[in-house]
């Protein structure tokens, strides 16, 4: 059962979410509910307005967590820094690129931060949607594109849409994980939406390495597909050993100075996470509700 509080939680990340979408109608598809139903929620009328299957899509949708757990506070790290530059400057100009890096850096929680303050930009985890069809539905409707139906339709509404707005942003987290097909088929969408469309893909190492290896192979696209995204792989952690655990420390140190409560030992709580900020949450959480 959904309770009063937890649909106050979800109309309010809705309220949030609405500022990305260019109007009702557009915002109410990318939420999976007719417009009549999006009136009356967002008109306060909450009761029998959507079932409960229904309001917890909304709020895995938009990232509420129902059982009230604690607000994580952006912090400006290295990694925020860096990405949050990187996206601006991809979305502003129709450009493409690649980050690959370490894990535990805060380099997801960057990228669905910034698609909550800017207009246009979706952020698509591909460990959800491996596959050409299940990909190309979710980013057509992530930007409220009908994404039912027959799938020849479905991209093409995606292209003319993608060609017909302002800057849009595509933010492909854990693109390691999508399955060959869907590769190829990004390399298509990107040929559809030259100049029109920015691209931004997330990894680990292991996403560079299954570039690279492809390319070895001369396995078809991804030569050209690596081509369109810049010809790199961007990086924000140092290479050398030591500065590398300096970095992670001070991500570390700058993360638990805005979650932490008042009072905490922040150079204690450093040293028992190693600078992962996992980790970093799991100690801030456990103070929280001691």
């Amino acid at each position: 059962m959904i309770t009063a509080d937890n649909k106050k939680r979800i109309l309010e990340a809705i309220a949030a979410n609405r500022t990305n979408y260019p109007s009702d109608a557009k915002h109410a598809a990318s939420l999976g509910i007719s417009t009549s139903v999006y009136s009356a929620i967002k008109n306060g009328q909450t009761d029998k307005a959507l079932s409960d299957a229904n309001w917890i899509t909304i709020a895995r949708r938009l990232g509420v967590n129902l059982r009230g757990g604690m607000e994580w506070k952006a912090a400006r790290t290295a990694t925020f820094d860096f990405i949050t530059i990187q996206l601006e400057a991809c979305q502003q100009s129709g450009l493409s690129a690649i980050l690959c890096d370490i894990p535990n850096i805060g380099k997801t929680f960057t990228a669905r931060y910034y698609v909550q303050g800017h207009r246009n930009a979706i952020y698509v985890d591909c460990s959800q949607v491996k596959t050409k069809l299940k990909l190309v539905r979710k980013i057509a409707n992530e930007f409220g594109v009908n994404s039912n139906g027959r799938y020849g339709d479905v991209y093409e509404d995606l292209v003319y849409y993608l060609r017909s707005i302002e800057t849009p942003l595509i933010i492909l987290d854990e693109a390691g994980d999508l399955q060959y097909e869907a590769f190829l088929e990004l390399k298509a969408l990107w040929n559809a939406t030259e100049r029109c469309c920015a691209w931004y893909m997330l990894g680990a190492d292991g996403l560079k390495a299954k570039i690279e290896r492809s390319i070895e192979h001369q396995k078809v696209g991804y030569t050209e597909m690596l081509s369109r995204y810049g010809d790199r792989y961007s990086k924000v952690t140092p290479d050398d050993g030591k500065e590398r655990e300096k970095f992670l420390k001070d991500q570390a140190c700058a993360v638990a100075k805005v979650n932490a409560p008042a009072g905490t030992d922040i150079a204690t709580l450093v040293r028992k996470t190693n600078g992962g900020l996992r980790r970093v949450y799991t100690e801030i959480e456990k103070l929280k509700m001691a």
